[in-house]
């Protein structure tokens, strides 16, 4: 199939709810009014791993504003479930430093925090063992990694494919744990009806459908007296896609006290309450011929869990269907550790693998003496290269060659340290991306409300990334309509049930259900020809994503960055980022272009800031807050040139759409690091790429 390339464009359709962001009209969950409400606070524990042998209420229920003090011995009890870190003071057990192991309740927020100072929780402590490390002794293969790929693939021999390779690497990348930090914190408002039948959440979340399950199931009340409101969210890059302890806590809280209770974390808790990425050691081997041809690929991670729940980022999968060789392994491994349960972060698996393996081919290309990009292009493979299936479009080649184009690429000098300007050594680094493009089942309701207005509505969740937008431009164009002619509503439980904002499937998950419900629509009014009377239709697309063809659906891009490295300080600087992208239908281009830059500045935040620092004496991470774990800001973010493949594949979706919120990250850390390396010639394997750790490399 021919591909035309789209250069980067303004053109699209402003975001819907701008004017209420902007004016200060759109709501957040802990913004809702509430009359007299009451606050909770959590006390949270000082130790790593021990038992909790005793309480001291008193101090804090001396204060006439404290409504009580809520602990194991006195919280409403939970339905058991398959996640204990849910399982808020249910008992006596510490599992990590910062587990919530009481509460506050008080008639103001001042109140619930300062009197949490005063409730004495008694811990007998037991030694602690919180550090990654790849020579754990506890090291077990996990039965599944997110969401429910195999543990370990094997094809062909790799042993024997790395020994008959006449060029062959070994080598490991480490990156720390990284924490998520959405602008808007983990907030909930939580009040049970007077009987205590029924729970209502204003809650900061990436699918309501999703917490009125979970939360339902853990209270032992059916789903539909549940509901869950969070039609404006501030992000969550994964960190709210499933419910945390602050759902939980704010709704026990509730549930004890009869009261209307509101709870919002500071950025210190949300370091521990909210997960993060597991911190990864992963041994890339790659074996091929002289010119590039790749004969044997094997990806080994070792990473973290809880001792409460387990939970397996599928680092390596990627590496699964990435590049054609015959001989091919992949394997992860797991440390249960005395630490919060890690958890989803934007691009779970691709980001951190991709790093790796990028790297490493990077690496490669050096070795084969071979133009980086050439050696991408060599090892495309025809089908996936792990099932064997057919891919419903990969236009990596595309990305690949017009990045170069775009970049500037064929001026480059492939010797390494060669460029220099004053103090600074410039460099230039390329990466590939990937992501898998899902779509979930999704119900959508399309109603005709009379004098050519049309109401559509959907438990989607808009987490600041324009899918209200985007689902508005998709019901107009099934309608044939104007934008202006269709309103949207999200965010609410008790509307048709969607999956939530996460794995890049939104868009498709809940735009198939959208068009099929406004196409229906359209349909059925032409059909009965009377225009005048409210008309509604509701889909399900569980039965059209069931009986998709079997196919390898991915989305795939090409990153190129330009680094300057400061000889005397270690100091990085990246002026220009390229990204070019094929991730099929885009719906709305001033969204997705942001999506991608967006994308790109976190995967060089990555490679030269973000990293969560443990202390493993105190079992913990000691930099939690905005202050300390440091992020790219504007001065550290040059020019970032995004454009996209033009990819029709109809083999994906009711819409064409692939997914555009994680695949920008993917790739980026590398490009950084490849760069880096082709300005001084010195290869650095850790993240994040500190001015110490250059300096280091450069002068030793």
């Amino acid at each position: 199939m021919s591909s035309l390339y789209a250069p980067p464009s303004t053109a699209g359709f402003a975001r819907v709810e701008g004017p209420e962001k902007v004016t200060g009209r759109a709501r957040y969950a802990f913004e809702y009014p509430i009359e007299e409400p009451f606050y909770v606070w959590p006390v949270q524990s000082p130790v790593a791993r021990g038992e909790i042998v005793g309480i001291d209420r008193s101090p804090a229920e001396s204060d006439i504003e404290v409504l009580g003090v809520l602990a194991f011995d006195n919280a409403p009890r939970l339905a058991p479930g398959d996640n204990a870190e849910l399982q808020v003071l249910q008992g006596t057990r510490v599992s990590y430093r910062g587990q919530i192991v009481a509460a506050v309740v008080a008639t103001s927020l001042e109140s619930a925090r300062e009197a949490a100072r005063w409730v004495e929780v008694t811990i007998s402590p037991e030694q602690h063992n919180v550090a990654l490390r790849a020579d754990h002794p506890g090291l077990y293969r996990p039965a599944k990694v997110n969401p429910d790929f195999e543990t370990d693939t094997a094809t062909g021999d790799l042993e024997a494919g790395l020994r008959s390779a006449p060029v062959a690497l070994d080598v490991t990348y480490c990156a720390p744990a990284f924490h998520n930090n959405p602008m808007e914190p983990h907030a909930t408002i939580a009040r049970f009806s007077p009987d205590g039948s029924a729970l209502t959440l204003y809650d900061s979340n990436q699918g309501a459908t999703t917490v009125r399950t979970t939360v339902a199931n853990l209270f032992a009340l059916p789903e539909e007296s549940v509901r869950v409101i969070a039609p404006h969210v501030g992000g969550g890059f994964g960190s709210k896609g499933t419910p945390r302890p602050i759902v939980v806590l704010a709704a026990l809280a509730a549930k004890a006290t009869g009261r209307t209770v509101k709870f919002a974390a500071t950025r210190q808790q949300m370091f521990v309450l909210t997960g993060y990425r597991t911190p990864t050691i992963q041994r890339i081997r790659l074996g091929a011929e002289r010119d590039g041809r790749l004969l044997a690929i094997g990806h080994d991670v070792v990473e973290q869990t809880s001792t409460l729940r387990e939970f397996a980022e599928q680092t390596a999968v990627a590496t699964r269907m990435m590049y054609a060789a015959p001989n091919r392994q992949t394997t992860h491994r797991l440390a249960r550790l005395d630490v919060p349960t890690p958890s989803w972060m934007r691009a779970p698996g691709e980001c951190p693998g991709m790093y790796a393996l990028e790297s490493a081919i990077d690496e490669l290309a050096v070795a084969c003496r071979l133009d980086p990009v050439a050696l991408r292009l060599r090892n495309e493979p025809d089908n996936d290269p792990e099932s064997g299936l057919a891919f419903s479009s990969r236009h990596l080649v595309q990305c690949l060659n017009r990045g170069a184009e775009r970049f500037g690429w064929s001026r480059r000098n492939p010797e390494p340290g060669h460029q220099r300007r004053g103090r600074w050594l410039i460099g230039s680094g390329v990466a590939a991306s990937t992501y898998p493009a899902r779509t979930q089942p999704s119900k959508a309701r399309a109603r005709f409300v009379g004098t050519g207005r049309f109401e559509v509505e959907i438990a989607a969740a808009d987490i600041g990334t324009g899918a209200r937008t985007a689902l508005t431009l998709i019901a107009a164009e099934a309608l044939e309509v104007e934008p202006q002619a269709v309103l949207v509503r999200v965010g609410d439980s008790d509307l048709p049930e969607a999956p939530l904002a996460g794995g890049s499937m939104g868009t498709s998950s809940w735009g198939s259900a959208v068009a099929a419900a406004c196409q229906a629509l359209r349909i059925g009014l032409a059909e009965r020809g009377d225009v005048s009377a409210p008309v509604e239709v509701e889909v399900d697309t569980t039965a059209q994503v069931e009986g998709a063809k079997a196919l390898a659906r991915h989305a795939f891009g090409a990153q190129f960055v330009e680094a300057w490295v400061d000889i005397d300080t270690g100091e990085i600087r990246v002026p220009r980022m390229v990204g070019v992208f094929a991730a099929g239908r885009i719906v709305n281009p001033i969204t997705a272009r942001s999506q991608l830059i967006g994308g790109m500045t976190m995967g060089l935040s990555m490679a030269l800031f973000e990293e969560s620092i443990l202390d493993e004496e105190l079992g913990t991470f000691m930099n939690r807050d905005l202050a300390d774990y440091h992020i790219a800001t504007f001065a550290d973010v040059g020019e970032i040139d995004v454009s996209w493949v033009e990819e029709e594949d109809q083999e994906l979706n009711g819409i064409g759409a692939k997914g555009i919120g994680e695949i920008g990250i993917v790739g980026t850390a590398a490009a950084v690091t490849n760069a880096v390396y082709h300005a001084t010639g010195v290869r650095l394997r850790e993240l994040p790429l500190r001015p110490d750790r250059v300096l280091n490399a450069l002068t030793s």
